[in-house]
């Protein structure tokens, strides 16, 4: 019995609006980001779970390969929307997302977090992890092209994306936070609060790799 073409066309308009779904989800992790103190975040916490069901949204057609290869049939997700009005809600959802909710929200939301830095550097605090919960906010639409980049194509592609998104991390962003810690470690020794940490720290940013590649080394 062939599938009914309001099924496939709802299949096929689910399969579509998942790489809009994926920029909510990098929303949703930027503010989770900030919850968890803006230059850090727990593994598993908020901020890990969003970018996980990021990469887990723009990857789920690859996913669905896994089926195909234990024998069992997916049915034909790719292909244009035959119903106009799905095809219109599909393309307005797109739209409303995309101009909307990241290039406008997102932008507004970032403003206020930088905001929040000047009020928490007011008040004697560290503003720093508002200033990054902002740059990740303004940068969300080069992460979304960056993880689309990291896509393989095949039924490893969501474990393909996380690993390179390992080493953008080590490669990129370490380097710079590296940078960041040792400037930070400047200004504590000449304001006289401790400043070996933020030294360590640098260190360890810049021989992450090869820190990652002893612990391979040793097991």
């Amino acid at each position: 019995m062939p599938t009914p073409q309001i099924l496939a066309d709802i299949v096929r308009l689910l399969i579509q609006l998942l790489p809009a779904m994926a920029l909510i989800c990098l929303v949703l992790a930027g503010v989770a980001l900030r919850l968890e103190g803006g230059t850090t975040f727990a593994i598993g916490g908020g901020f890990t779970k969003w970018i996980f069901w990021c990469v887990t949204l723009v990857t789920l057609p690859q996913l669905l390969l896994w089926f195909s290869f234990f024998g069992l049939p997916v049915p034909l997700s790719a292909g244009a929307i035959g119903t106009t009005w799905l095809e219109a809600i599909g393309s307005d959802v797109s739209t409303f997302i995309a101009s909307f909710i990241v290039a406008r929200l997102t932008i507004v939301v970032a403003a206020y977090f930088i905001v929040r830095a000047v009020l928490d550097a007011a008040h004697g605090g560290y503003p720093l992890g508002s200033v990054l919960t902002a740059i990740f906010l303004l940068a969300i639409p080069a992460t979304a092209n960056l993880i689309a980049s990291l896509d393989t194509g095949t039924r490893f592609s969501a474990v393909d994306v996380l690993d390179g998104l390992w080493n953008y991390v080590a490669g990129r962003i370490l380097p710079t936070a590296a940078g960041l810690a040792v400037v930070g470690a400047i200004i504590n020794f000449a304001t006289h609060r401790p400043a070996m940490r933020l030294i360590a720290a640098a260190l360890a940013f810049l021989t992450m790799s090869a820190l990652w590649r002893l612990v391979q080394q040793m097991m």
